[in-house]
């Protein structure tokens, strides 16, 4: 029975998205760092939805994190239909602010596990009748965002990266989606250490991490391309898209003064 493997997999989207998927009885492969926490979802999600919820405890920042995935699919033969890369993070502040150690650890884990996921189960997904890339993105992913740079142009690299994998995969049963969410109520501000007033703009225009995760598997069982989720978020993309850059960057990046 294929699965859908879901990274970042304990709370926030990804959590979201998992209920999303068993909701439509899809079996699941969560992954994340927190075991416990992992465990106590799991079980819920089986019972809650009789679904087979399988676990694994991975550091998606290691450098071999990606393998290990893999493998541990390998392994126990779990054939993988839908592979969700959600684990994602940001670092607030100036650039020099955090120790380069740190951002690597978030490219390694936005960017580099993401890529090393996508090559890794590619060929598996190719040999299935239909098959679905899901990596999530951000709002961030459209302009320089000072104080955010390094997220910023990290989820920028996710959606150019899916574009692209999505056209070249457009005539194999393998579709990508791109869903790019704005504020959202999860941990994200918290771990990113956005301030008062970040935190307080976000306040006013936060999506639920349900809403998003059904808009995000929607588009992704429709095969569409790229999702922007919320009404006001679709217009920032547009706003981005039509004034000079360096007003939308100067407007973008005094949320996180």
């Amino acid at each position: 029975m294929p699965y859908a493997l879901i990274t970042g997999a304990s709370r926030g989207i990804g959590l979201a998205i998992a209920d999303e998927l068993a909701r439509r009885q899809f079996d699941l492969l969560l992954v994340a760092r927190s075991e416990s926490v992992l465990q106590q979802q799991a079980r819920r999600l089986a019972d809650t939805y009789g679904v087979r919820a399988e676990v694994l405890v991975a550091d998606l920042a290691a450098a071999d994190a990606a393998g290990q995935v893999f493998g541990w699919c390998e392994q126990n033969g779990y054939t993988v239909q839908l592979l969700v890369n959600n684990a994602g993070y940001g670092l607030s502040g100036l650039f020099e602010s955090h120790a380069l150690a740190e951002h690597l650890d978030m490219l390694a884990v936005n960017n580099t596990t993401l890529v090393k996921l996508c090559y890794l189960f590619l060929p598996q997904l190719k040999q299935q009748p239909r098959a679905y890339i899901l990596n999530i993105g951000s709002s961030a992913a459209y302009q320089a965002v000072p104080r955010l740079s390094l997220y910023a142009a990290s989820k920028a690299l996710v959606l150019q990266f899916s574009r692209g994998l999505a056209q070249e995969l457009k005539r194999s049963s393998v579709s990508v989606t791109c869903v790019c969410p704005g504020a959202t109520d999860t941990d994200f501000v918290t771990r990113a250490q956005i301030g008062e007033k970040g935190r307080k703009a976000a306040e006013k225009v936060n999506m639920t991490p349900a809403d998003v995760a059904r808009q995000a598997v929607d588009a992704t069982l429709a095969g569409q391309t790229e999702v922007v989720t919320g009404v006001l978020n679709k217009l920032g993309k547009l706003m981005a898209w039509l004034m000079p850059k360096a007003v939308v960057e100067q407007a973008a990046g005094s949320i996180y003064e």
